[in-house]
């Protein structure tokens, strides 16, 4: 009985000291985690703090945008719209068909084509038309982000590394444009892929979100450029006034639904008239409205849904969306008339992309 219970004692004690090795493993890995994290907050907070806090009051309306003597008939303002670029995002043609590919080296490709072509459509395809300058708006969607796991496994870069590297080629692109047009206006809200946190916010929507960041680097990089303007509010909309003419722009995540037969037209016209409705109440209006998020290029006189520049990726594909070719929206805008001509930029090379 003794050597039972001797046996039965060191039983015990061998359970004992493996379950208290276990939870010092325990332990030191969630310690070693919540270090990591501490560093990585930190490290953001660093990055953000570059960033000059942004007065709440109203910025004046640019005064090319809006000018007070008569135009020329010739006269016409560009607008660009750049969203849903997904930068960093690695597409693999193998996972999709062969339909489309993506990564960083492709994004910088398409990125330069889309400005070449927009350059191109103004010069060869508008000819005849004296521009005032460019309005670029900047929707949302920027970055992938890391907002999946599957994302922060697969993207080229962390988001600061990408933050970094990108935005030199989006001043580059928009230096090309103010050398072009003479005037480059840039507006700019947040998507809801760039945010920092697990979940879409309201509060602080903008301050947690890259796409902010970006802009407001931007914003700083061009400080003395006189060529360039910026309007990078902290809200979700932004209103751009072209001659007699006003711009909504907002990303347009804010729309659920768009999966009934009527696709994705009853959850946006129901957004847009939603807007509406708040600005008339404000003694505000606006005559189009400007967003992304569906990545499907669908031009009228009084909505523009952008394109990507990403083009279709493994989730579209796996949830059967259809296809589209990766193309940016391009409009012109005319004194007392608004918008009178609309197209795609299309901004794919196979031969250069080489897939």
């Amino acid at each position: 009985m003794a050597r039972l219970s001797d046996d039965i004692a060191s039983s015990g004690g061998e359970q004992q000291r493996i379950e208290s090795a276990r939870l010092r493993r325990e332990r030191d890995a969630a310690t070693n985690e919540n270090l990591r994290l501490t560093q990585k907050v930190e490290e953001l907070q660093r990055t953000l703090d570059v960033v000059e806090r942004v007065e709440s009051a109203r910025l004046a309306p640019v005064e090319w945008l809006t000018p007070k003597k008569p135009v020329k008939q010739s006269a016409a303002t560009l607008m660009l719209m750049l969203s849903d670029l997904h930068l960093d995002e690695v597409v693999e043609p193998s996972e999709i068909d062969g339909l489309n590919a993506y990564n960083r080296e492709i994004a910088v490709l398409r990125l330069r084509k889309t400005i070449e072509n927009t350059v191109k459509l103004s010069r060869h395809y508008l000819a005849g038309v004296k521009y005032d300058g460019c309005v670029v708006l900047l929707g949302g969607d920027i970055f992938s982000g890391d907002i999946h796991e599957e994302l922060s496994e697969t993207n080229e870069d962390t988001m600061l590394g990408s933050l970094l590297y990108w935005a030199q080629e989006i001043a580059s692109a928009l230096d090309l444009l103010a050398t072009e047009f003479r005037r480059v206006h840039v507006a700019a809200v947040a998507g809801n892929h760039g945010r920092t946190t697990r979940k879409p916010r309201a509060k602080l929507r903008a301050r947690t979100n890259f796409d902010w960041l970006l802009a407001k680097m931007l914003e700083r990089h061009f400080t003395g450029d006189k060529r360039l303007t910026f309007d990078v509010p902290e809200s979700s909309d932004v209103l751009v006034r072209v001659y007699d003419s006003a711009h909504l722009l907002t990303h347009g995540d804010q729309a659920h639904g768009g999966g009934g037969i009527g696709g994705i037209y009853p959850p946006i016209m129901r957004l847009r008239a939603r807007k509406a409705q708040r600005y008339l109440a404000t003694g505000q209006s606006f005559g189009t409205l400007w967003l992304g998020h569906w990545h499907q290029y669908l031009p009228s006189p009084s909505l523009i849904v952008n394109g990507s520049m990403k083009g279709v990726d493994e989730y579209a594909f796996v949830n059967n969306f259809g296809y589209e070719p990766p193309q940016q929206a391009l409009a012109v805008v005319v004194p007392e008339k608004g918008i009178t001509l609309q197209a795609p930029v299309f901004c794919v090379d196979r031969k250069r992309e080489k897939w």
